[in-house]
């Protein structure tokens, strides 16, 4: 699979950058790591372990380390800088370009940019965005919907009615996110986000009707470009031979791009309401996001009411 990039005219144009200087070859070079760097070590001649290919913001501690340079030192320091091939420079705190940099970004074809932001507020805003369209992904197939604020992701094998699932679901209220195949970026540690691929956004197969479109049907409501991945649902035929867990002690995970998202087995049979179970088990796992475990509350009430028994009879 090729690498994702960004190029620096979709960093201008999502971060409302102001442009102080630009080729048509800076605009489009491709930014491949998802992190944005304070050269503040590289300034001063320390370029072990430096990232040439992330791009390089300067705040108010390097503009004035730069300041106190003498003129020959500061066109050393940053002809240094911008002859490692960096991506692009940005400014923060509306500061204004020392000569040097405007010269050199000219020598070198490095974008040059500038944003009123505060450096850290900049640079979080950045790192979140990079994260966003860089990230690890991956693509599985499934349905995923936004049920009670949750994302949710429902498995299964092909014909076991996920998306008959999910069109109830919309029924009820609840919006879909993508049907078949879901897109899933790795946003931060912790952070999965799924949505579909443009192609088929909104739209559902389902078989003996076809294809649909679920927000013309539905409406613009019971849709949702994209969302975070809380719970995976994965539905299989009915097993009377399999063990089922019916407290919910057990604690299952599925790991997608390296994080572990809480999933659950649902057996499928005639008779079983699934959109209401996975109504019911999204909302169950909001509780426990929220410290609120029932099942564990449940079976620590049954064992004390066991051990009083036993120390009563005693």
């Amino acid at each position: 699979m090729e690498q994702a990039y960004l190029e620096p005219h979709q960093i201008i144009t999502e971060m409302k950058l102001e442009i102080l200087y630009s080729s048509d070859n800076s605009l489009h070079r491709r930014i491949t790591r998802a992190a944005a760097n304070r050269p503040a070590f590289a300034l001063s001649g320390y370029y072990d372990y430096f990232q040439n290919d992330a791009i390089q913001v300067l705040g108010k501690v390097e503009h004035k380390y730069l300041d106190s340079l003498s003129d020959t030192d500061r066109r050393e320091a940053l002809d240094k800088l911008f002859s490692t091939n960096i991506p692009m420079v940005i400014f923060c705190r509306n500061l204004e370009p020392f000569p040097e940099c405007l010269e050199f970004a000219r020598k070198y074809d490095v974008l040059l940019a500038r944003t009123a932001d505060l450096t850290s507020d900049h640079i979080a805003a950045l790192t979140s965005a990079l994260n966003v369209h860089l990230g690890p992904r991956t693509n599985l197939h499934g349905v995923f919907v936004e049920v009670y604020g949750e994302g949710v992701l429902i498995v299964g094998e092909s014909g076991i009615g996920k998306s008959e699932t999910a069109v109830e679901l919309v029924k009820r209220g609840h919006r879909l996110v993508a049907d078949d195949v879901v897109d899933i970026k790795r946003v931060s540690a912790k952070t999965l986000v799924g949505t579909a691929p443009e192609v088929i956004r909104y739209y559902m197969e389902l078989r003996g009707i076809g294809i649909i479109d679920v927000r013309r049907i539905f409406g613009m409501g019971a849709v949702k470009p994209t969302e975070k991945v809380d719970l995976v649902i994965n539905l299989e035929h009915w097993d009377d031979k399999k063990p089922y867990d019916r407290l919910g002690i057990d604690e299952e995970t599925t790991d997608i791009l390296g994080i572990k998202i809480p999933s659950l087995r649902i057996p499928v049979k005639p008779g079983r309401n699934l959109a209401m179970i996975i109504e019911v088990a999204a909302m169950n796992n909001r509780n426990k996001k929220m410290g609120q475990h029932t099942a564990k509350e449940f079976s620590d009430k049954l064992y004390a009411s066991m051990l009083a028994k036993q120390n009563n009879n005693g």
